[in-house]
């Protein structure tokens, strides 16, 4: 069985975001990309499903610009076999990303696509289950352990009252949640065996897709600082600053 793993190249994590100085966007110059950490954990989950006997094949998938060439060749030398780069310098959309992979997933025919939860850029939570939307496949979101057996998927999923334990049918598309694993750090010969390994390079007109942004971007801002906490001395004080201060009640 194949399984076929998203990743996106997105800020690192531990970079301070900056706003353009025009507000169009989010200052990408000079600063550090690294694989988004959802789709890392997604990368892990399929080679330890891979080392457990459940798969034979880890083909990693990324959907933007050349450069984004690093991310693939970062989950290379974690273990990955084999790397799919759809190139282009457009922001592609959950919706057009969803059909693209659709495409792939439509040619390479695995048994379990594998997507993180969210890229932490644009927070969209939305390519997991249009993908399985598509496809007209199962789908379980949000796993936090995930088990493999006769055909079926086994996950247990976060959700607000708790975690629940749900069984669903392979092909499936499954969204990964942060504490599914513990992602492995890539040794030094496999990362110099990665540079080495040869991408197949696609395009989104190669599977008829349109990139072209459906919403537009007005103006980007920084949040606003929060106000310092204080402290009040009775219920009754507490009730009235809601009413009065913050206006909630």
């Amino acid at each position: 069985m194949k399984i076929l793993v998203p990743v996106k190249r997105v800020v690192d994590y531990n970079v301070k975001i900056r706003v353009k100085a025009d507000g169009s966007g989010v200052e990408l110059a000079n600063v550090k990309m690294s694989m988004n950490p959802f789709d890392e954990i997604s990368v892990e989950e399929a080679l330890r499903l891979k080392e457990g006997g459940e798969a034979s094949e880890v083909i990693v998938v990324s959907i933007g610009p050349a450069k984004a060439e690093e991310t693939l060749r970062t989950a290379l030398a974690m273990g990955a076999d084999r790397a799919i780069l759809v190139e282009t310098e457009d922001h592609v959309e959950p919706l057009a990303v969803a059909k693209i992979l659709k495409a792939i997933v439509d040619s390479e025919q695995p048994g379990l696509i594998l997507v993180g939860k969210q890229a932490i850029d644009d927070d969209s939570n939305q390519t997991g289950q249009m993908l399985a939307a598509l496809l007209g496949s199962s789908q379980a979101t949000f796993a936090s352990a995930l088990e493999l057996s006769n055909g079926k998927a086994r996950v247990v999923r976060e959700v607000d009252g708790g975690l629940q334990t749900i069984d669903i049918k392979l092909p499936a598309v499954v969204t990964t949640d942060l504490r599914l694993n513990e992602p492995r750090y890539a040794s030094l010969p496999n990362i110099m065996k990665a540079k080495k390994k040869p991408l197949d390079k696609k395009s989104p007109a190669d599977f008829g897709v349109n990139t072209a942004a459906r919403l537009k971007v007005l103006k980007t801002e920084e949040p606003s600082g929060r106000k310092a906490g204080i402290k009040v001395k009775s219920v009754t004080e507490l009730v009235e600053k809601l009413k009065t201060e913050a206006s909630v009640l």
